[in-house]
C-alpha cells in the first residue's frame, strides 16, 4: 500500500478495521519520535512478520515526571517520516496530544510489580504512563505484534505482563539492542551529550563487558562485580552519577543474590544531566 500518514484517532481505527478485515496482518513500532537505527531494525523486524507496520510517533508526557526532560525531549518529524519511509513501513500514527489526552482524561493503566524495580524504583510515575499509552496504542491500531528494543527490556516485561493480564492477543517482540560503533546503545538522549560526555557515555557498555567477562571467570557475587563496574565507571566516567547497576532475573525482574543463568545486568548513569540506561545479558 502507498505510504499513509494518520494523525486521527478515529481514521486509524477505521483503517487498522479495513486491514484486518481485508485479512492483512499488523505490527506496531511505538516510538516518541528522533528516530534513530535502532528504531529502524524494529521496523524491518516488524516487516518480517508482518503485512503492515505502523509506526507511531507520539512525545507521551504522562511517562516523564516533574522536571524531567519532556520540554526539550528531541522532534524532527520531518526526518522521522523520511526514515520511516525508507524503511518500508507503511504507515505512519502521529495522533494529537489532545486527542490521546483531553481535559476530562482520568484513566490509567497500572502493572504493579515489575514497575517498582530499576527504573521504578526513582520514576514512581514513569510505567503508569508508558502502560497507559501503550494499551491506547494498542486499542487504536489492532496489532498482531508489538516490537521493542531490549535497550528498554524492563518495559518490555511489563507491557508483555500488561497484554498477558489483559488477554490482549498481541504478542511482544524484543529485539536486540543496537549500539554505535563504540558499543554506546542508540538512544535519542545521545543526541543531549556534549562530545566530552558521549566519550564517557562508553562507560556502561564497557562495564556490562567487564561484568560478562568476570563471569566468564566464574564469579558469580553481584556484589564484586558491582563494585568493579562502579569502579571502571567513576574512573572513565568521573562526573557521573550512577542510578543503579543491578542483576536481575530475565523474565521476573527479581534481585539476583548470585549470578544465574538468565541474569541481566543493569545500569543507570546521568552523565551531565543525560540519564542514559543500558543492559546486558552475562549468563
Amino acid at each position: 500500500m502507498r505510504f499513509t500518514i494518520v494523525k486521527s484517532i478515529k481514521a486509524q481505527q477505521k483503517l487498522s478495521r479495513q486491514l484486518i478485515r481485508s485479512g492483512k496482518s499488523i505490527a506496531v513500532v511505538p516510538t516518541m519520535g528522533f528516530l534513530h537505527d535502532g528504531h529502524l531494525s524494529l521496523i524491518k523486524k516488524g516487516l518480517s512478520k508482518a503485512d503492515i507496520v505502523i509506526t507511531t510517533i507520539f512525545v507521551n508526557p504522562t511517562q516523564f515526571a516533574p522536571g524531567e526532560d519532556l520540554t526539550r525531549y528531541p522532534r524532527d518529524e520531518k526526518g522521522d517520516l523520511e526514515k520511516i519511509k525508507q524503511a518500508g513501513s507503511q504507515i505512519v500514527f502521529i495522533p494529537r496530544l489532545t486527542d490521546m489526552y483531553p481535559d476530562d482524561y482520568e484513566t490509567y493503566v497500572d502493572v504493579e510489580n515489575l514497575t517498582l524495580t530499576l527504573e521504578g524504583e526513582s520514576r514512581l510515575q514513569h510505567f503508569k504512563g508508558v502502560t497507559t499509552i501503550v494499551a491506547k496504542l494498542f486499542n487504536i491500531v489492532q496489532p498482531d505484534f508489538a516490537l521493542f528494543g531490549m535497550k528498554d527490556y524492563q518495559q518490555a516485561a511489563v507491557i508483555t505482563k500488561m497484554i498477558k493480564d489483559l488477554n490482549w492477543p498481541t504478542k511482544i517482540i524484543v529485539c536486540p539492542t543496537v549500539r554505535e560503533k563504540d558499543g554506546l546503545a542508540m538512544s535519542s538522549r545521545n543526541s543531549y551529550l556534549t562530545p566530552v560526555q558521549r566519550k564517557q557515555a562508553t562507560a556502561l557498555y564497557q562495564s556490562l563487558i567487564l561484568a560478562r567477562q568476570m563471569v566468564k571467570s566464574d564469579e558469580r557475587r553481584p556484589s564484586e562485580i558491582r563494585k568493579s563496574m562502579r569502579r571502571l565507571i567513576k574512573n572513565a566516567a568521573p562526573d557521573s552519577d550512577i542510578g543503579y547497576i543491578a542483576f536481575t532475573d530475565l523474565k521476573t525482574l527479581e534481585a539476583k543474590k548470585e549470578i544465574t543463568k538468565n541474569t541481566i545486568a543493569s545500569v543507570a548513569v546521568n552523565i551531565g544531566p543525560v540519564r542514559l540506561i543500558d543492559n546486558m545479558r552475562i549468563f
